[in-house]
């Protein structure tokens, strides 16, 4: 089966080279090596992840020391890093290119074992006549992709000979030595990756399950898959048919909550079920116990940068407990609310919130930047790409927040041929700046936001469905500050931080806090910013009055406010709500607070009512 996959493989890769690279075989562009300060680079980019490779490449090796074979490591753009060898070959390895910084890239030098490898992410062998260009007809590579922690090819492991007879049958041995140690080192870095959670081992033997378990699970606290390894990314198939993270373990075992459960509190280990009948036997590993008590004191404190943006509403409490689970999971979020309630100031919360915190926080409004210049903006761009531009190019937005988040607003102003690109960027997790042809590997967290509603995009056509799914990993709706009952609790905050940075007072008169608590806001917290800004502007030492407020405030139902005898509208001349409320009010001596508890509402709700009809505190006519 290896060997008719091989051989198809191969075929696909001559058709790439001759129909999309547009190589030819006698056309051989000679061994290419990228520079020294290069290779360091990209030695330094795969980090820890390198060390522990070298572990495992310096392991097959001795196995195949001695028999004419190098075990070379490439980075995901075919670039070899590593190599182990003979010393007594290595003059003729080096003129052969099996040396370190050389360029295998399939789209530069045709068929081979480390490019064909990462274009098709297969273990693969390229033996002999396989390869594209005549120059490397002698050589037999055996190559096997090395996954990061979320899937994605972070470099490959390759054993090579110079001149190895036979047909590539011969070369079973080599493939499932390569296939093996890739495994050994990809599930090695998974697990010191994840050390700091709960990581679930299952395996059909339970004699291995601790130490070469078939599938890895990482999980938080609460039971959510945050991680998982090759082998349980092909085996479990999640509900949404993508990836098994960010799933509950309910999602993929019978009685999988109680299991996992059951499994923290015990050192054997038990069976497990799925829901498609498969047994395996399973073990759970507990997180480093300094490293956990760690993650949760750092935890609590970002946490507060969470809860620094809302008061004591209930709806906006229940909106922070999730923000606060989902900062530090490896989730796409889309923030949904009107304009002005909030969306970049919660997404600022949850970076600083979240394990990235350390890193940049990139924020990008898709609709104030014209169409032409958005692509540039965020995908950056190479040196001479454009005349009259930066002669150095320009590192867009993408790369701006390696490392960190990247928030794009509104986005649903995005033009839908961006769209594609960023879909493209989503599924591969690597960008390519416009004018150049070397993507650049990607580690951000994206959140998106917008006020509209994106179901309805989709059904007229001006948004694409897969990037929606793509980007709502998780998604968060803020409700407008009309519906909020810590409005006091806001004023109070905006005010303080708008006096400082004017550098006045934060005073209030009692009657301007009641209008303001009166309106509804339509254009929610940027609004009540505007208005507070404002009016500290124009207000004396004694602090805002009625008069500081801009005109669609201090002007609106004036006279009616200040005159509790004026005549209610037609529609409410009956008074039966008005004395109700007006009775209520009085018999609590207008104790705002208190009333608001009697009726089950926020105080603003009741400022709400008093204003429509026409109620003023006694205390503050004129």
């Amino acid at each position: 089966m290896a060997q008719e996959s091989g051989e198809r493989l191969i075929r696909q890769s001559w058709l790439r080279c001759a129909q999309e690279y547009g190589l030819e075989p006698e056309h051989n562009p000679g061994i290419r090596q990228v520079s020294a300060g290069d290779l360091q680079q990209r030695r330094q980019r795969l980090g820890e992840y390198l060390d522990i490779a070298r572990t495992g490449m310096d392991q097959l090796y001795g196995h195949i020391a001695g028999q004419g074979y190098t075990t070379m490591l490439a980075d995901s753009d075919g670039i070899t890093l590593e190599c182990r060898s003979d010393e007594r070959a290595d003059p003729a390895l080096r003129a052969a290119g099996l040396r370190a910084g050389t360029v295998w890239n399939e789209s530069v030098v045709g068929t081979n074992g480390i490019g064909t490898c990462i274009a098709e992410q297969q273990t693969l062998t390229c033996h002999r006549t396989d390869h594209f260009y005549a120059g490397h007809l002698d050589l037999s590579c055996t190559a096997a992709p090395l996954h990061d922690p979320y899937g994605r090819v972070a470099a490959v492991l390759d054993i090579s000979a110079l001149s190895v007879p036979g047909a590539r049958a011969g070369q079973q041995l080599a493939w499932h030595l390569t296939s093996l140690y890739a495994r050994l080192i990809e599930d090695s870095y998974f697990s010191h990756h994840f050390s700091d959670h709960w990581l679930l081992r299952l395996g059909r033997n339970a004699a291995f399950v601790d130490n070469h378990a078939d599938l890895i699970l990482a999980l938080d606290d609460d039971g959510l898959i945050v991680g998982a390894n090759t082998g349980a990314r092909q085996i479990l198939q999640p509900p949404s048919g993508q990836d098994p993270v960010g799933h509950g373990i309910g999602a993929f075992f019978r009685d999988g909550n109680a299991r996992v459960h059951a499994l923290k509190k015990r050192q054997d280990s038990v069976r497990i079920r799925s829901w498609s009948d498969d047994n395996f036997h399973a073990a759970m590993s507990q997180p480093r116990r300094a490293a956990t008590r760690g993650r949760a004191a750092r935890t609590n404190a970002r946490a507060g940068a969470l809860q620094a943006i809302a008061g004591n509403d209930a709806t906006m409490q229940r909106l922070i407990a999730q923000a606060t689970r989902l900062a530090s999971k490896p989730i796409d979020l889309l923030i949904q609310g009107e304009t002005g309630s909030g969306k970049e100031v919660l997404a600022r919360a949850l970076h600083a919130a979240s394990d990235r915190s350390n890193a940049a926080f990139v924020a990008i409004n898709c609709a104030a930047l014209p169409e032409s210049l958005i692509e540039s903006e965020l995908f950056g761009y190479a040196p001479g790409t454009f005349t009259g531009a930066r002669q150095q190019g320009m590192k867009g937005l993408l790369q701006q927040a390696q490392g960190g988040t990247l928030f794009l607003d509104e986005i649903g102003d995005m033009p839908v041929a961006l769209q594609t690109r960023l879909l493209r960027v989503l599924a591969e997790r690597e960008v390519l700046p416009l004018g150049s042809d070397t993507p650049i590997a990607l580690d951000v967290r994206f959140i998106t936001a917008t006020h509209r509603d994106l179901t309805t995009l989709i059904a007229a056509g001006s948004f694409r469905e897969d990037l929606y799914y793509r980007l709502a990993g998780g998604t968060l709706s803020l409700p407008a500050l009309r519906q909020r009952s810590d409005v006091d609790w806001l004023i109070d905050r905006l005010l303080e931080n708008e006096a400082e940075a004017l550098g006045c007072r934060a005073r209030l008169k009692p009657e301007v806090r009641e209008r303001l608590l009166a309106h509804d806001w339509p254009g929610n917290i940027r609004e009540l910013r505007n208005v507070l800004r404002f009016a500290l502007a124009l207000a004396d030492d004694d602090g805002i009055d009625m008069a500081d407020l801009p005109a669609s405030l201090a002007t609106t139902d004036t006279a009616v406010l200040t005159d509790e005898r004026v005549t209610p509208p037609a529609d409410e001349q009956t008074e039966t709500p008005r004395e109700r409320l007006l009775a209520h009010l009085r018999e609590q001596d207008w104790n705002i607070a208190q009333v608001a508890r009697d009726l089950s509402v926020a105080r603003s709700t009741v400022y709400r009512r008093m204003a429509r009809l026409q109620i003023v505190d006694p205390r503050y006519r004129h």
